[in-house]
């Protein structure tokens, strides 16, 4: 073993040893965080037929294999460590995606037609995702606070083809409450544990300065996205950390607040259930429904999804 691995394992102990017992197989998810980060692919059907797009890519030599049989968009390359460089990126055939970030939008699988919210969407992989589910049909909100993160989003929407949504700069817990959703999706800033693999010392400076004042913003944000469901709307809260202060007593806030239900999170890939208590905290006995994705399981991003709707 490396010095270099060694310092990283020595990171991940002192970052991730207070997720001891909550993390299944724990010496296994050390031991993923000091590997290599995959690089998944997702086949934009807006501009390109999957078959198609993997044949073209594996005549250039890209060796792809797909990840599920469920999904036949959603595809792991070996040794391609620069897939903007390829054609098909530029054509907008194909999107570099982790693999726990491309199940978000599936996870809540907006239907043709609908109306959509992305409260958080900047840099737009999510986004353009969803626009993919829908066949381009309906309409969808793309927010985003941050004017600079802007360009970024609309250059990701324009490369892969989305036609029905426009960009707004709200601050996601202050969305205005004018219009109603019938999907939204609350993918809200986080302390980014999940992505320690790809980015160890922005997980650091989150974990140190922002983590205790988390929560309370992602609170607001699950709050206001609620109240702008449709009756029978359906909204996805999503975060990329293993932290339950950010994720079940998020959900478990809301269930207390609002009548909300939780539903059933349906992806074709098994996941570990959500905790019912951690920190002397009990939570409500539902959030068991909601989804925790670790590395060790999925060779990706960590994540947490929990998906609800009205009672």
């Amino acid at each position: 073993m490396d010095i270099m691995t060694k310092g990283l394992l020595g990171s991940v102990n002192t970052t991730f040893e207070t997720y001891n017992d909550i993390i299944p197989d724990f010496s296994l998810f050390q031991e993923s965080l000091a590997k290599p980060f995959p690089v998944h692919l997702r086949i934009n059907r807006l501009l390109a037929h999957p078959p198609k797009a993997v044949s073209a890519l594996r005549k250039k030599g890209v060796s792809i294999t797909r990840v599920c049989r469920e999904h036949d968009t959603l595809y792991i390359a070996e040794d391609l460590p620069y897939p903007g460089n390829l054609l098909e990126y530029f054509l907008g055939h194909i999107h570099p995606q982790a693999l726990t970030s491309a199940l978000t939008a599936m996870a809540l699988h907006p239907r043709k037609h609908a109306l959509v919210l992305d409260m958080c969407a900047a840099p737009g992989g999510k986004s353009a995702h969803m626009a993919d589910l829908m066949e381009n049909t309906g309409f969808m909100v793309c927010n985003d606070l941050f004017a600079n993160r802007h360009v970024s989003l609309g250059h990701t929407l324009s490369r892969l083809g989305v036609q029905n949504s426009v960009v707004t700069g709200y601050q996601a817990q202050e969305f205005p409450l004018r219009q109603q959703f019938d999907y939204i999706l609350a993918d809200v800033p986080c302390s980014c544990e999940g992505r320690f693999r790809k980015t160890p010392n922005e997980t650091q400076y989150r974990e140190n300065r922002r983590k205790a004042l988390l929560p309370d913003i992602q609170k607001k944000i699950l709050l206001r996205g609620f109240d702008l469901l449709k009756t029978d709307g359906e909204i996805l809260y999503a975060t990329c950390t293993y932290n339950p202060a950010e994720n079940e007593s998020v959900v478990n806030f809301l269930l207390a607040e609002r009548d909300a239900e939780l539903l059933p999170i349906h992806l074709g890939l098994a996941f570990e259930p959500g905790l019912s208590e951690w920190n002397h905290e009990i939570y409500d006995k539902r959030l068991t429904r909601t989804a925790r994705f670790y590395p060790h399981q999925f060779d990706s991003v960590g994540f947490f999804m929990a998906k609800i709707g009205r009672r």
